[in-house]
């Protein structure tokens, strides 16, 4: 006899509780145990090269000798920078810094900035490790005053640098910016004002940072691997594809999956219109999709309405306020976990959205750098598993042959703090086009100084 219920696959949780972020000496003894073959595991044997390196080391000697106080605004292309980043600042930068004879007064360690999600969809590892690193989560959709409140304070009361990524989330683009964010300039502002309020005389300096990764032969057969792979789940016959050219190979797989995505959200095909034009009115209706069977309004701008999806899908899977299920009743139980599963399926459309925003931008070519085709090829896979419900924990990376860091000369916030007490937003558009123009400085000077 059938079963009258089954448990759904997908169950609701109780909340993700973070323990306060604290620098712990015994945490970062254990994993500078165990960190090499992490990085290893994420890059290969990637050799490490610091442009601007002498930017970077004074910019951490005046930050730990207390004579400034410093945000690190890093370039978030990948998805692995924070990892990359956090190796570097805790385990590496010191000797480093000796071999050009540049003394630190204190450890290196830099404090990082997270959103609230990745310690829900990050697992048991990132909730345990990131707080004992220090690192602030901080929500994306709501004033959140306590994780603002531990922000500002670690700038102007710590005595390491803070880390933070200004284009806000993974942007799949190391050639270009297409994104920033004005939160990090407005957290450096009001830090700005903080420490001028408490007359320290100590400047806040803004880094731009920027990291870039370049490939060899095994790179480029890996690229030629997972291309191959995206074609066959695109259901196209290997031997019809050795006789077309990469750039054709791509473009055939990218317009099916565009195809499938327009089927699937009732859009008429016109082929009239270029690949842009065509995904971004899939990126509007999956977006809208998911507002609908959330049922909410479309307020705000895009990524306004993108975070707010996904900030009330990752609440009904994960409940706040909810210790422990054990004394739920069956019935009230079952209708969380089916409602953690419909928010499941919602979040599909939304991380559709995200990545197909950034992707809908990019363009290959056939003579193009061997870097921007491993990265085409890397985001036209992520442009299929997003498709098929996958989401940046998908994402399958190339190892590098090499990581280029580049560093530009800091921006001073106090010295722009007048200001921005006298127009806060051209202030803060002013620092945002500043930092820009920093960014396509090191994304031209890496380009014309490396070639791969």
């Amino acid at each position: 006899m059938r079963k009258p219920y089954q448990k759904p696959v997908l169950t609701a949780s109780p909340d993700v509780k973070v323990a306060p972020p604290v620098i712990s000496k015994l945490a970062i003894f254990l994993i500078s145990l165990i960190v090499r073959p992490y990085i290893i595991f994420l890059f290969g044997f990637a050799k490490l090269e610091l442009h601007g390196d002498s930017i970077l080391f004074d910019v951490f000697r005046r930050s730990l000798s207390g004579k400034s106080r410093s945000i690190i605004a890093f370039r978030h292309p990948d998805g692995r920078e924070p990892q990359l980043l956090s190796w570097l600042f805790t385990f590496k930068l010191k000797s480093l810094a000796l071999k050009k004879k540049i003394k630190f007064d204190r450890k290196p360690h830099s404090i990082f900035v997270y959103g609230y999600e990745v310690a829900r969809w990050g697992g048991p590892v990132v909730r345990i490790v990131m707080p004992k690193m220090g690192a602030i989560p901080i929500h994306h959709t709501k004033l959140d005053s306590k994780g603002m409140t531990k922000i500002l304070n670690s700038i102007t009361d710590g005595c390491y640098p803070l880390s933070l990524a200004p284009e806000g989330q993974v942007s799949y683009s190391q050639d270009t910016v297409p994104r920033l964010e004005s939160g990090a300039i407005r957290i450096g502002f009001q830090a700005a004002s903080a420490l001028a309020a408490k007359n320290s005389g100590c400047p806040l300096e803004l880094l731009p940072l920027s990291v870039h990764f370049r490939y060899g032969s095994f790179g480029e057969a890996a690229m030629q691997r997972l291309l191959k792979k995206i074609e066959k789940t695109c259901g196209f016959i290997k031997k019809e594809s050795k006789k077309l050219s990469f750039d054709t190979r791509i473009k055939r797989c990218r317009d099916l999956i565009l195809e499938i995505n327009e089927n699937r959200y009732g859009i008429k095909i016109d082929d009239s219109l270029s690949f842009k034009e065509r995904l971004d009115k899939v990126i509007n209706c999956a977006l809208s999709c998911s507002e609908r069977m959330l049922g909410i309004k479309s307020e705000g701008d895009f990524f306004i309405r993108l975070y707010k999806v996904r900030h009330i899908c990752w609440d009904k899977i994960y409940l706040a306020g909810i210790d422990s299920f054990k004394k739920t009743a069956g019935v009230r139980r079952s209708v969380m976990d089916l409602q953690a599963g419909e928010a499941y399926y919602i979040a599909r459309h939304q991380e559709l959205a995200d990545f197909g925003w950034y992707f809908k931008e990019a363009n290959i070519q056939e003579d193009c750098a061997l870097h921007n085709k491993v990265e085409y090829v890397q985001n036209l896979w992520d442009f299929a598993n997003r498709t098929m419900g996958g989401a940046l924990a998908n994402r399958v990376n190339i190892h590098p042959r090499k990581i280029i860091i580049k560093t530009a000369p800091a921006i001073d916030l106090g010295t722009r703090l007048e200001h921005y007490k006298e127009n806060k937003r051209e202030a803060v558009a002013s620092v945002s086009a500043d930092l820009e123009k920093a960014f396509l400085d090191c994304i031209n000077e890496v380009n014309n100084s490396v070639s791969g």
